[in-house]
């Protein structure tokens, strides 16, 4: 059986369709699931994609925290469910304590839309396990808030605790000890701004998040 993803759509949302494509094109099981949903059905992940959610007042993520969808998704990941968010979708991760820290603006207030290269620091999440540490991967960014912040002693946990997922070879929005992704506690939830979504077929220009996209759809068991 295929591994059912839903990925969530907030308005202002607009990778959806790119996940759902990417993934259906390695085997998954991918639907959309609007943001006024309370119940998420029998999947077995959740993607939270890029986008404008809410068109961004406030703070990026910060209305979104309190659609109907959230809590579902908070319980899911309780339980130990795959979920992922990528750039707007680690916004809204971080606004609903689902990770730590936040999503500032990027260093020099300048709008990113280019490749970048990004090394992956550990594989024991549902997003990396097919992945190699140290591998680096060219995966495109597209943010103006992806500058990553905490305070010490998050940094510190984060750095013991392996939580760190991927950092930039050449940190573009001055992120915080060059930080792109982190998960969870419990590792389980993780959350990056680059978007392996756009690089998952190398007649677009590359394929490198492929290894990400079948982590994923691949079940593996990630020690808490």
């Amino acid at each position: 059986m295929s591994t059912r993803v839903g990925v969530v759509v907030f308005p202002g949302t607009n990778c959806e369709l790119d996940m759902v494509r990417s993934l259906g094109a390695l085997g998954g099981d991918a639907r959309t699931v609007w943001h006024g949903e309370s119940d998420l059905g029998d999947l077995d992940a959740v993607v939270i994609p890029g986008g404008f959610a809410h068109g961004d007042y406030l703070r990026t993520g910060a209305i979104a925290r309190f659609s109907p969808v959230m809590e579902s998704v908070s319980a899911f990941a309780a339980a130990g469910g795959p979920v992922v968010g990528i750039c707007n979708g680690f916004q809204v991760l971080t606004e609903a304590g689902l990770l730590p820290g936040a999503l500032g603006k990027n260093e020099h207030l300048r709008f990113i839309c280019r490749d970048v290269d990004l090394r992956v620091e550990t594989t024991t999440t549902p997003l990396t396990h097919r992945a190699q540490v140290g591998s680096v991967l060219r995966i495109p960014v597209n943010h103006f808030e992806g500058n990553y912040v905490c305070d010490e002693r998050t940094l510190a946990e984060l750095r013991d605790q392996d939580r760190v997922v991927f950092r930039y070879v050449d940190n573009p929005n001055g992120s915080l000890d060059d930080i792109a992704g982190i998960c969870s506690e419990g590792r389980n939830v993780v959350g990056l701004m680059p978007h392996p979504e756009r690089a998952s077929d190398a007649i677009l220009g590359s394929a490198d998040g492929v290894p990400l996209l079948e982590s994923l759809l691949t079940p593996a068991s990630v020690p808490a």
